[in-house]
C-alpha cells in the first residue's frame, strides 16, 4: 500500500465528519485564564466520561463540540493549577460561552510544571488517555503512541522499541519520574521481547522530543521520553484483559493526603499473535510485571517516593516445520524447513529507586534520587533445521502453486548458551530555582556498572553434503563466539542550564542555553555538551510558533558497544558524538470551529564519531573495531486536530536520508541501518455522531524499503533492500457504563465507574511484512534470502473497567 491510501483514507474520513454531519451536537467556547487574568495556553479541556477533548491556544482560547440535550460535565485541567469542573447542557446547534479561572495549585513544585510555564516547544506534549485506546499488538501502549509522531519510525508490531530520526533503539533516553529505564540486552527478536517498563494505566503525563532537547537530559544521541506517574489523591483502580494479556491497577491515598499509592500487574502472551507466522511450533510465551509507586509526604515542604519494577520474561519456542513462499513473479520460490530441538530464555529485571523530594517555597526544589537497575538473562537453543529450496510454478486458473525444481537442499544446526548479569546503580541530584525572570537547572549523577557477559554461541551449515565452510580436511563451523566479558566502571556526569524570556518589542522569544558535563572510567574520556534553544511566539493575527535548537550530544559507549561481532572487548572504544540543529515552526489556526495544529522541523546531524552497527529484528551487533563518519538530514511535518469534532488525531510524514563512511573500508559512503527515506503514520478517532459511545480508533503506518545485507557479511554489503512496512490496525469499542450512563440496578455495577468492550482487527489488509531474512544456499552455491515475516490479520477482543 503506497503512503497515498493512507491519505485517501484520511480524507475520506474528513469528508465523512463535514459540518452538516453534526447537526446533533452543540458549541461551548470560551477562555481559559488564571486567577490574575493571564490567558492559560495548554489546558486540557475534556467531556467527563467520552474520548472527547481539546486544549486551549496561546490566548487561552477553547472550541469544543459536546453531545446536545444531555447533561454533561466539563473538566478544565492543567499542571500546576486545580481542576475545575463544570456542568451544563445544551440543545441542537446551540453556542454556548463558557470562561473558566483556574487557581494554582498547592502540590509540590516539580520541574515538569516549572517547564511548561516557561513554553518550551522542545518536548511534545502527549495525552496519556490515548493510551488506553490505540490498537496495538506489542501491549506498549504509550511506545505505540510514540510511534505515531513525526519522525518515529516502526518496522516491526511485535516490538515497543522505535527508531528516531536515524538512530537506533540504543540511542533513546527513557525516564520514569526521573529515572533512567533499561530494557534486556540479549532479546533478539521481537517475539522475545516481554512488557514495556512503562505501566500506561499509572502514567499521569507524556513528553517527547525527537531531537534539539535540553542539556538537562542524559548523553544519547536520539530522542527522550519522559514519563511521571501519577501521586493520587483519592481511591481508584482499573482491570482489563483481552487475548493478549490483561493488566489491573491500584491507586489510593490517606484521607490527610500523607501517603499516596499507585500499582499495577500485568500479563502479557504473544502465543496467539505468534501462531500466525510462518515458523509453526510450540509457542509458550509468558511475561509478567508487577510496579509500584508510593510517596510519603512528612510536610509541605519535604517528601519521599519510593518505585519498584519487577518483571519476569520467560520465552520458550519449540520450532516444527516452517514454509514460507517468496521470490518475483516471474521465479516464484518456496522453502520448507523441518526442525527439530526448543529454544528456552529468560529474562528477568528488577529497578527500585528512592527519591528524596524538598521544596520549602515556591521558587525551590531539590531532589536526590538514589536508583538500582539488576538483569539476570538467559539465551539457550539447540535447533536443527533441514530446508528444501523449491522453485514453483503457478497455476493461475486455479490460484495454486507446484513445486517444479529443487534449487537446494541443506541443514543448519544452531546452539547458544549465553547469559548475562548486569547491575547499574547511579546516585543523583536534580535542583530548578525558577525567579520571576529565570529557570535555572541543575544537576550531577554518579553511576556504577557491573557487566558479566558469558556468551557460548556457534552455527553449523551444510549444503548439499558439504559443510560450510568447505575444509576436506577438518570440520569447521561457519560461525562461533566464545568468551567471558567481567567489568566494572563508573561514570559522573553533570549539566547547568538556564531558562529565560527575552524582552521583545512584538511577541515573546525564551531562550535556554545549558552545558553538559561527562567522564567514563572505562574509556578516560571527558566530553563538553553544549546545547541552546529559542522559542519565539510573534504577536501576529495568525498563531505561528518558531523554534531553533542545536548543540553537541553524545553518547559514550555502553558495554554492546565495545563488543564486535566475536565478541571481543575493545576498552579504548570512544563516544559516538554529534553536532545536531533543529529549527521549527508550528501554526494554530481554526478550520470548521475546530482547533489544528501543523508542525514541521528540518533538521541534520553531523556524527564525527560513530561506531558501525548491524542489525537483525530488534538485535543490533556493533562493529567496535570500526568507526565511522556519518550525517542524517531530514524534514518532519504533522498535523494535529480534531478532525472529527471534539476527538484528536493526527497524521504525520517524515523525510530521512542518513549514511555513513567507515574508515579505512574504501568503500565511501554507505546508506545507514536505519536509512528510511519515507514514513507515514496516522493516529485517527471517530464516534458515532450525537452517540460518543462508540468509538473508532486507528493507527496506520507506512515505512520505505530499509537496508540490509547477507549473515556475517562486511558492513558495506549491507546495500539490499527490505519491502516496505505497511500496516493498519483498528479498534471498534462500545462503552456500557460511562459518567453519563443510567443508575445500574445492579449493587456490582453500581462499583464501576467505566465499562467498555473493544473489536480489534491487528493488520487490517493482511500484509505479510518482512523484518529480516533467514539465507539459505542453493546447490549451485547461490544465497536467497528468505524473508521473516511478521504477522497476519487478527482479531483480538478487549474488556476494560473502572472502578
Amino acid at each position: 500500500m503506497k503512503p497515498v491510501v493512507l491519505l485517501t483514507i484520511l480524507l475520506c474520513l474528513l469528508i465523512h465528519h463535514s459540518p452538516h454531519a453534526q447537526t446533533l451536537n452543540a458549541l461551548v467556547s470560551g477562555t481559559v485564564s488564571s486567577d490574575k487574568g493571564e490567558a492559560l495556553a495548554e489546558v486540557n479541556v475534556s467531556l467527563k466520561g467520552y474520548p472527547i477533548g481539546t486544549t486551549t491556544d496561546k490566548n487561552g482560547h477553547y472550541t469544543l463540540q459536546i453531545p446536545a440535550n444531555r447533561q454533561l460535565t466539563i473538566i478544565f485541567s492543567m499542571i500546576g493549577c486545580e481542576t475545575t469542573e463544570q456542568q451544563m447542557q445544551a440543545k441542537a446547534g446551540e453556542k454556548v460561552k463558557l470562561d473558566i479561572q483556574l487557581a494554582p495549585s498547592n502540590e509540590n513544585i516539580e520541574e515538569v510544571t516549572v517547564r511548561q510555564r516557561r513554553a518550551q516547544q522542545n518536548m511534545s506534549r502527549i495525552d496519556p488517555q490515548f493510551g488506553a485506546v490505540i490498537p496495538d499488538a506489542s501491549s506498549g501502549a504509550v511506545e505505540a503512541l510514540i510511534k505515531t509522531l513525526p519522525g518515529v519510525s516502526t518496522n516491526n508490531e511485535l516490538s515497543s522499541q522505535y527508531s528516531v530520526r536515524g538512530g537506533n533503539y540504543d540511542e533513546n533516553l527513557v525516564y520514569v519520574n526521573d529515572i533512567e529505564v533499561y530494557r534486556p540486552f540479549l532479546v533478539r527478536s521481537g517475539q522475545q521481547e516481554g512488557l514495556s517498563f512503562i505501566n500506561a494505566d499509572m502514567v499521569s503525563s507524556i513528553e517527547f522530543s525527537s531531537g534539539g532537547f535540553d542539556a538537562k537530559y542524559g548523553d544519547k544521541m536520539a530522542s527522550v521520553l519522559d514519563i511521571r506517574y501519577r501521586q493520587p489523591k483519592s481511591f481508584a483502580a482499573s482491570a482489563s484483559a483481552s487475548l493478549l494479556g490483561g493488566s489491573i491497577h491500584l491507586e489510593d491515598a490517606t484521607k490527610n493526603q500523607k501517603l499516596s499509592f499507585i500499582g499495577g500487574a500485568r500479563y502479557k502472551t504473544n502465543r496467539y499473535l505468534l501462531n500466525s507466522l510462518d515458523e509453526e511450533g510450540d509457542y509458550n510465551p509468558n511475561f509478567t510485571d508487577l510496579q509500584a509507586y508510593l510517596t510519603y509526604r512528612f510536610s509541605d515542604a519535604f517528601d519521599v517516593s519510593f518505585l519498584g519494577n519487577i518483571a519476569r520474561n520467560d520465552y520458550l519456542f519449540v520450532p516444527q516445520t516452517r514454509t514460507t513462499t517468496f521470490g518475483t513473479w516471474t521465479q516464484p520460490l518456496e522453502t520448507k524447513v523441518y526442525f527439530e530441538g526448543q529454544e528456552k530464555d529468560h529474562f528477568n529485571t528488577q529497578t527500585g529507586a528512592l527519591a528524596f523530594n524538598f521544596h520549602p517555597n515556591q521558587r525551590v526544589n531539590l531532589k536526590l534520587i538514589a536508583s538500582a537497575f539488576q538483569t539476570k538473562e538467559e539465551v539457550n537453543y539447540d535447533i536443527l533445521g533441514e530446508y528444501y529450496l523449491n522453485q514453483l510454478e503457478q497455476d493461475w486458473a486455479t490460484g495454486s502453486s507446484d513445486s517444479v525444481l529443487n534449487l537446494g537442499v541443506g541443514s543448519f544446526l544452531n546452539h547458544a548458551r549465553n547469559k548475562l548479569d548486569a547491575t547499574v546503580y547511579s546516585l543523583a541530584h536534580k535542583g530548578a530555582y525558577n525567579s520571576e525572570e529565570h529557570l535555572l537547572n541543575w544537576g550531577f549523577k554518579i553511576q556504577t556498572e557491573d557487566i558479566n557477559d558469558r556468551v557460548n554461541e556457534w552455527v553449523m551449515r551444510d549444503s548439499t553434503g558439504y559443510s560450510l565452510p568447505y575444509s576436506d580436511s577438518e570440520l569447521l563451523l561457519y560461525s562461533t563466539t566464545n568468551t567471558n566479558n567481567q567489568f566494572s566502571t563508573w561514570q559522573a556526569s553533570a549539566h547547568i542550564q538556564d531558562t529565560w524570556a527575552v524582552p521583545i518589542e512584538s511577541g515573546k522569544l525564551f531562550l535556554t542555553s545549558g552545558l553538559r558535563a561527562n567522564y567514563r572510567e572505562y574509556s578516560g574520556e571527558f566530553l563538553l555538551s553544549p546545547r541552546i534553544s529559542a522559542s519565539y511566539f510573534p504577536d501576529w493575527e495568525k498563531q505561528f510558533i518558531f523554534h531553533l535548537s542545536g548543540g553537541r550530544y553524545v553518547q559514550p559507549a555502553f558495554f554492546k558497544e565495545l563488543k564486535d561481532r566475536d565478541g571481543k572487548v575493545y576498552p579504548e572504544t570512544k563516544a559516538q558524538k554529534s553536532w545536531q540543529v533543529v529549527a521549527g515552526s508550528e501554526y494554530l489556526f481554526q478550520a470548521w470551529d475546530r482547533p489544528f495544529r501543523f508542525k514541521s522541523e528540518l533538521y541534520y546531524k553531523y556524527f564525527s564519531r560513530l561506531t558501525p552497527y548491524q542489525i537483525d529484528n530488534v538485535q543490533i551487533q556493533y562493529l567496535a573495531d570500526q568507526q565511522a563518519k556519518g550525517y542524517a538530514a531530514g524534514l518532519d511535518l504533522s498535523l494535529h486536530g480534531e478532525f472529527v469534532s471534539g476527538v484528536q488525531s493526527w497524521a504525520s510524514i517524515s523525510l530521512l536520508q542518513t549514511e555513513e563512511n567507515i574508515d579505512g573500508d574504501g568503500h565511501g559512503w554507505i546508506p545507514r541501518p536505519t536509512d528510511q527515506f519515507l514514513t507515514v503514520s496516522l493516529f485517527f478517532q471517530d464516534y458515532f455522531p450525537g452517540n460518543p459511545s462508540y468509538k473508532v480508533h486507528l493507527a496506520a503506518f507506512y515505512g520505505s524499503r530499509l537496508p540490509t545485507g547477507p549473515p556475517n557479511g562486511e558492513r558495506y554489503m549491507d546495500t539490499f533492500r527490505m519491502p516496505p512496512y505497511r500496516r493498519i490496525d483498528m479498534g471498534i469499542s462500545k462503552s456500557i457504563i460511562s459518567a453519563d450512563s443510567a443508575e445500574p440496578k445492579s449493587a456490582l455495577l453500581k462499583k464501576i465507574k467505566e465499562l467498555s468492550l473493544s473489536l480489534e482487527v491487528l493488520n487490517l489488509l493482511g500484509i505479510k511484512n518482512t523484518v529480516s531474512y533467514f539465507w539459505v544456499y542453493s546447490n549451485y552455491g547461490d544465497m536467497f534470502g528468505v524473508p521473516n515475516y511478521l504477522t497476519e490479520r487478527k482479531l483480538n477482543l478487549r474488556l476494560s473497567m473502572k472502578f
